[in-house]
């Protein structure tokens, strides 16, 4: 099958499994097809699904992520001693572990084609990450508790392992306890990754979107947070910072 085909056979699969999606209309051109299927991995609940949909998924969405070219880490120059700054997309990233900026029900974002970055790593890692989500979060049976981590397997994307993490929300002012939580974001992670003896971790820059967590002291707490784990503890963990944005790549630059 082309991706074409796949892309086509994913949309009906999805639009069948629901009828109030039986009068639908697929558009005919890529770029409105690769919208439905995105909108409908996002809205979809998490619920197991056949072994034939899993498999061309796997195929598709492996494809289109080397179609938008995959970064090693080992092709990038580190700033300072295991740390690196990176601007891109982290679903292209190949590391041990890249860091999702969550929520507190931990099952992604589930607002079609959102642009935040849970959103675009549950879409690309495919329907399976927010199964296994799921089952995490029935087992530990509350709401992830801000500043902590998690861990689940990457499944279609580039690392291996994904660090899921619940950032602080400003709702106004920024307060010393929003920021001891971003730190223990960024520790807990830390934390995890080492235990499970990963030898580099990726971090998106947690809280600053829709969380509406101010960049530079986000960036501020991120560095220091990372830099006194690594002296502290004796990690030889790689870090990156990776950034989506000209303003937050400016940012850390300066800082770093």
């Amino acid at each position: 099958m082309t991706q074409n085909e796949k892309r086509s056979f994913l949309i009906r699969e999805l639009i069948n499994e629901n009828p109030h999606y039986d009068n639908m209309d697929i558009p005919s051109d890529k770029d409105s097809q690769w919208q439905l299927f995105r909108s409908l991995l996002n809205v979809r609940p998490p619920k197991p699904m056949s072994d034939e949909f899993i498999q061309i998924q796997n195929e598709y969405l492996t494809e289109e992520i080397r179609k938008a070219g995959i970064t090693d880490l080992n092709s990038l120059t580190p700033v300072r001693k295991q740390i690196y700054l990176w601007k891109g997309d982290i679903t292209t990233l190949c590391v041990d572990a890249v860091v999702n900026a969550a929520n507190s029900q931990m099952l992604g974002c589930f607002v079609p084609c959102h642009g935040c970055i849970d959103n675009a790593i549950h879409t690309f890692a495919g329907l399976q990450l927010r199964l296994a989500c799921a089952y995490m979060m029935q087992v530990q049976g509350k709401p992830e508790e801000t500043g902590t981590a998690e861990i689940t397997p990457a499944f279609n994307l580039p690392s291996r392992y994904v660090i899921h993490t619940v950032g602080p929300i400003v709702s106004s002012r920024l307060t010393k306890q929003d920021c001891e939580l971003l730190s223990s974001c960024y520790r807990s992670c830390l934390e995890l990754a080492d235990k499970k003896t990963l030898k580099s971790i990726a971090f998106c820059c947690i809280s600053t979107g829709e969380f509406h967590f101010p960049n530079k002291k986000a960036a501020e707490i991120a560095v220091d947070t990372v830099t006194n784990y690594i002296e502290n503890t004796q990690s030889g963990i790689k870090v990156i910072f990776n950034v989506f944005k000209e303003n937050d790549y400016e940012i850390y630059r300066r800082i770093l």
